[in-house]
């Protein structure tokens, strides 16, 4: 999809287009079944309400985080889904050879034509020592550094144009090009630094930035990503995401006690204790030492919750602050029914109208 068609998405009273970032989070108490369900019920809910993508992240060795395998995850999506675009947000380029992930994203490319975005990053998604296992090898800053050759790989696999002569030159990534009609995932860099914002500019891809977890670097980055773009075939002028933490509730008292939930996972995650999401009577009874309570207010200052007009206007200062021509919305908490309930109240905040996902106009199609 061209940048003007992206940007002539925005709904209702949103100043750019909304989408969601799914963890597929596993509260205690959970089962990673059910954290899946709910992913397909928050996937349906996004398309009915006109958010403009469904990503999901891929993450390792997390008892929280069922989302280890988003090209698995994204085919089920698809299956249930219609018309939202779904994506990587993103898959971990280091961790696999270019070859696979062209073969995943091209099969998802035929499940669901047109509706496919393949998010890039270059971290490992996890701990050094599980990296080591994925990747069979100790050598992890290699691999970040030869991230713009694994890159250019990949793209020639996905568009099966390797000149002759290269050693890969008779390979194709199946399904894919030399099938016809020719069709391919969007591609995208995302970062949480200057390093993949100089890259994507540079490539003239659009960019995704983890203001989540990055909130500091957000705007530096974006400031770098648009001063060196350079037009391309992808687009014409920078196109900027940004996640961001965000969960709206009946009140503002319930929002807190939602998001205290997934700060208390990040502080056990952050310090080696990594487990399920608490529940948020664990998350309000635990003993925060003065070193871990500074951690949790820094953490939770940088995720907008509240009522949904607090949500909205916290979103709206953010875009008008960074500039971001897209908001992608992620709650990292303990309930599945929380997180659904949020999105639901920030699409009645902006004005979101239901769609029909067959056809995308029209009332909400009945939940099938």
């Amino acid at each position: 999809m061209s940048d003007d068609a992206i940007r002539a998405t925005a709904s209702g009273n949103a100043p750019v287009p909304l989408s969601v970032l799914d963890l597929v989070t596993v509260g205690r108490g959970g089962t990673a079944r059910a954290a899946l369900d709910t992913s397909v019920a928050l996937a349906r809910l996004a398309e009915r309400r006109g958010y403009h993508r469904h990503w999901v992240a891929e993450h390792h060795s997390m008892p929280g985080v069922a989302s280890s395998s988003p090209a698995v995850i994204l085919a089920h999506l698809a299956a249930h889904t219609r018309r939202i675009r779904l994506g990587s947000g993103g898959v971990m380029l280091p961790n696999h050879a270019p070859l696979v992930i062209a073969e995943q994203f091209g099969t998802l490319e035929a499940l669901a034509p047109g509706r496919v975005d393949l998010g890039l990053g270059r971290a490992p998604g996890t701990d050094g020592a599980t990296a080591a296992a994925l990747r069979r090898t100790d050598r992890l800053s290699e691999g970040a550094d030869e991230f713009p050759r694994q890159l250019a790989e990949l793209v020639r696999f996905l568009d099966d144009d390797f000149p002759d002569g290269h050693p890969y030159a008779r390979i194709h990534a199946v399904p894919g090009p030399v099938q016809g009609p020719p069709g391919r995932p969007s591609v995208w860099l995302l970062g949480s630094s200057g390093f993949s914002a100089r890259l994507a500019g540079s490539l003239g891809l659009p960019f995704a930035f983890a203001h989540h977890f990055s909130a500091r670097n957000t705007i530096p980055a974006l400031d770098l990503y648009r001063s060196s773009f350079r037009p391309s075939a992808v687009l014409a002028e920078p196109y900027a995401l940004i996640g961001v933490a965000a969960l709206a509730a009946d009140d503002a008292r319930e929002a807190r006690r939602q998001v205290l939930t997934g700060a208390l996972a990040m502080l056990r995650l952050r310090t080696g204790r990594a487990g399920l999401i608490p529940t948020p009577e664990e998350a309000e009874s635990y003993g925060y030492a003065p070193a871990e309570r500074e951690f949790i207010d820094g953490w939770l200052a940088d995720i907008v919750h509240g009522t949904p007009d607090e949500v909205r206007s916290g979103l709206d200062d953010l875009q008008k602050r960074t500039g971001a021509d897209e908001l992608m919305l992620t709650a990292n908490v303990h309930s599945g029914e929380a997180r659904l309930r949020s999105h639901t109240l920030i699409a009645d905040a902006y004005g979101l109208p239901g769609t029909d996902p067959d056809t995308g106009t029209g009332a909400p199609a009945p939940v099938r």
